[in-house]
């Protein structure tokens, strides 16, 4: 089928694994009280020339200084979104640079960047106002009450990593994958949500598996990955159809393979595809690259540490058949780290493990002494909190 062979070209680009980039997201907050809701023109006169169009439909949308692109999610978080870059030093030093330049935009309208996966203050509510934003929530609210806190309430760090060689990718999609239960429990840093304890390690990732299970849940691991996601995009219902017109709410059920078959007036088009895969959001997702998407945002500069531990731990075969092995007894301990983080004895177990692995690799990024000696301790520091403490 067409639509198979363009999703199979499209999501996984084949090559050597050279490049690393990160999206770094924020949720935003007044200085003077962090509860008080954000407005929308306050925010874009923070932005300046920097505001996204789905918040101004006339500006200019400048990338900030050092060449990242600036974008907003729904409920008013600010994105930074790294150009791919082959040396993780230089990533970091572009990256730094943008995020002060835009941290001092934000001080010097009262503004600042929140330290968490999930908004502990403000309950979720939409600031941009697009027929996507609208129809999307929408779609989840019949589902419960995560999808619009995901919308509009939480914060994640991605690191995006190529693909690689076509002969290496199950390898590496059973790596980044099974790792993913590790990082979130080393990471999780969001137990609060508007104003209440959730009892969960990472509020962020219970809020984005429990949205719509049938695009959020995690792809399982298979000896074809490609497979497994090409069927997955075509499987997966609808969740909004671009049209004029303020309405895009799909009609409920339809999946993008029902829509090739006619479901619809009017065939799809490999844009509409494009715009399909957009909407799917598992804790790893094939854009050409592997996007990373399970680890929650941090505080400051601490999204350096687990940033480089991807890079690295993704950097050679043989590191990365090291981790699928370490993280292969907990590769289906989503919602355990989830909710109990670290204090889960096997995914400690695990993460004492691939600290280990990481530090080893870590060494081989070439980081500067002072990005090195932060790395290094951090993971140290990160090695005393694996005790566990539950089955």
């Amino acid at each position: 089928m067409e639509a198979e062979a363009y999703v199979a070209s499209v999501c996984f680009k084949h090559g050597p694994p050279n490049l690393v980039g990160v999206e770094l997201e924020w949720t935003v907050h007044h200085r003077d009280d962090p509860r008080r809701r954000l407005d929308s023109d306050h925010l874009a006169a923070a932005l300046g020339p920097h505001t996204p169009t789905t918040l101004r439909p006339d500006s200019p949308h400048l990338a900030l200084p050092a060449g990242s692109p600036l974008s907003l999610e729904p409920g008013g978080q600010v994105e930074i979104s790294s150009l791919p870059a082959s040396d993780f030093g230089q990533l970091l030093d572009a990256v730094i640079a943008d995020h002060h330049y835009l941290a001092d935009r934000l001080d010097q309208a009262g503004l600042v960047l929140g330290a968490w996966g999930a908004d502990p203050f403000r309950t979720p509510r939409r600031v941009l106002d697009t027929p996507r934003y609208a129809a999307m929530e929408r779609a989840f609210a019949p589902i419960g009450p995560d999808g619009i806190a995901m919308m509009c309430a939480t914060a994640g760090l991605q690191v995006c990593v190529d693909v690689g060689e076509a002969a290496d990718t199950p390898a590496r999609w059973a790596a980044i994958t099974s790792l993913g239960p590790v990082m979130l429990a080393l990471f999780a840093n969001s137990p609060h949500l508007a104003g209440e304890l959730t009892g969960w390690a990472s509020t962020r990732a219970r809020s984005v598996f429990g949205t719509d299970p049938s695009r959020s849940r995690p792809l399982p691991l298979t000896d074809d990955p490609v497979g497994t996601w090409v069927q997955h995009v075509l499987d997966t219902p609808l969740l909004c159809v671009r049209r004029p017109g303020q309405s895009w709410d799909a009609p409920p059920g339809v999946t993008f393979a029902d829509w090739i078959a006619g479901a619809l007036p009017e065939p799809p088009t490999t844009a509409d595809l494009d715009y399909h895969i957009s909407t799917l959001f598992p804790p790893v997702r094939p854009q050409g690259y592997f996007e990373v998407r399970y680890l929650d945002a941090q505080d400051g500069a601490g999204w350096i540490t687990p940033a480089a531990l991807v890079a690295a731990l993704t950097a050679d075969p043989a590191t990365v058949d090291a981790v699928a092995a370490a993280c292969a007894p907990v590769a289906d301990r989503w919602v355990v780290a989830a909710r109990h983080g670290l204090a889960d004895r096997r995914l400690a177990a695990a993460a004492r493990a691939v600290i280990d692995i990481g530090l080893r690799a870590v060494a081989d990024l070439g980081l500067v002494p002072e990005y090195a000696r932060l790395v290094t301790g951090e993971l140290e520091r990160l090695t005393d909190t694996t005790t566990g403490r539950t089955s």
